[in-house]
């Protein structure tokens, strides 16, 4: 695209964008198992109401938008009480994203232990962590050192504890793990960390804002929070299952003399004092606004009618898959499960699912599919089992896989080298600008 000399007309653009976004997932139809996080248009006419009126706020300079700080402040608050902080001690940031707030944690790690004369840091964290920690550890010099899990799917702590060196700033686990849905040992490794004069860090990006109302709910859910001795950072986003907008996600730490290692200040430019407490200078007003405009709306028994909701979908999908002839992998918490087949190519499941418009994300070590059930899927759990009992006994019955990527798949799961893996990503990446 060039610009054009007189530009085009107000509903000539946005007709070109409509055109253009005909082909995306359609999730307000439940067909997409990931990405979005679907309250219904009630909460998203919230949101988006009060991301359009602070649409050109930019919280960079808190004195110049107190509301921004007002809103921030508040939901931090929420979200540290929510997490068992300590009340007036436990402290935070709103970020971008699970992204940013992951990278903060090791921010704050790193600079934690140069404090105390480690000049390489190093961080011990399961395969099952997201990837954005390796990102983080790539971005800030950090040696990550990972360790394997059990048969369970959870973090192997023992094997956490082999890992551990006097260059050791901080462990990991997950609530849940992004793959299975699992929650890891996480009194264990906080105790470890705190054996080891570590810090430890608990990922709760997709767990945060749906694990406290599931527990109020009655159901069982793992110690995992800042109850958890040792526990000093957590991690959880608010555009997950907080269902507000985009992007939005909080990182809390247990003590502000904690949090101080995460800022940044400059003092010596021309333009003035600088100081930013996240990775981000300009801070777009929308997400912060949306986020509490819906904390405010929903409150506790919106959270929990939503939780609720979610829950009984996913139960009634497990139920389904299982009656398939499907295998759910570990033994997954909340909404968020992945599953395999030991008589077909899960990934020409997917391929077949995909012909009718189901997007399910494809996993690997061990090949699985996976899901993420949020309360706009309620009406849709039928229809997707309908589906996938069609597409299973097709595909038993001997009928092609539909041409898809469950070939790829297949292959990059099973290749011995990984960087082959990584030139093959490196290039698809690289061939997205290209038309």
């Amino acid at each position: 695209m060039t610009l054009s000399t007189d530009g085009l007309a107000h509903d000539d653009v946005l007709a070109e964008m409509a055109a253009a976004a005909s082909g995306d997932a359609d999730w307000r139809s439940g067909k997409t198992w990931s990405l979005v996080y679907n309250a219904g248009p009630e909460v998203e006419a919230v949101s988006k109401a009060a991301y359009q009126a602070f649409f050109s706020s930019n919280a960079l300079n808190p004195m110049a938008f107190p509301s921004l700080r007002r809103f921030e402040t508040e939901v931090l608050a929420s979200a540290a009480a929510l997490l068992h902080g300590a009340p007036g001690e436990a402290v935070g940031s709103m970020t971008t994203g699970g992204t940013e707030s992951i990278l903060m944690a090791l921010k704050t790690a790193r600079d934690w232990g140069r404090a105390r004369g480690i000049t390489a840091p190093e961080i011990v964290l399961p395969l099952s962590v997201h990837p954005a920690f390796d990102k983080a550890a790539h971005y800030l010099g950090l040696r990550a050192i990972y360790t394997p899990v059990g048969d369970d799917f959870r973090a192997d702590v023992s094997a956490m504890r082999a890992a551990l060196s006097p260059s050791t700033v901080l462990l990991v686990g997950s609530a849940p793990s992004f793959p299975q849905g699992v929650i890891d040992d996480i009194p264990a490794i906080a105790a470890l960390a705190e054996e080891h004069g570590a810090l430890c860090h608990v990922d709760a990006c997709v767990g945060g804002f749906f694990l406290p109302f599931l527990e109020r709910l009655g159901e069982p859910v793992p110690a995992w929070d800042f109850r958890v001795p040792g526990v000093t950072s957590i991690s959880a986003d608010l555009h997950k299952y907080g269902y507000t907008a985009r992007g939005a996600s909080t990182i809390l730490y247990r003590s502000r003399a904690l949090r101080r290692h995460q800022f940044h200040v400059q003092t010596q430019w021309p333009g003035g004092l600088y100081g930013s407490p996240s990775m981000t200078g300009s801070r777009a007003g929308g997400p912060i606004a949306a986020a509490w405009a819906v904390q405010r709306f929903l409150g506790s028994a919106g959270y929990e009618r939503l939780t609720r909701a979610a829950m009984d979908a996913t139960r009634r999908l497990q139920q389904g898959i299982r009656a398939a002839g499907f295998r759910i992998l570990g033994a997954p918490t909340m909404s968020v499960f992945s599953f395999t087949s030991d008589d077909m190519d899960i990934y020409a499941l997917c391929d077949a699912l995909e012909v009718v418009g189901w997007k399910l994300d494809r996993q690997q070590l061990p090949p699985a599919a996976h899901l993420m059930v949020s309360p706009g899927h309620v009406p849709y759990v039928e229809p997707f089992l309908a589906d996938l009992n069609r597409a299973a006994d097709q595909l038993r019955g001997g009928a092609p896989a539909p041409a898809g990527s469950a070939a790829m798949y297949a292959a990059m799961a099973m290749a011995p080298d990984r960087s082959m893996v990584s030139e093959m990503i490196l290039g698809f990446m690289d061939s997205l600008d290209q038309r």
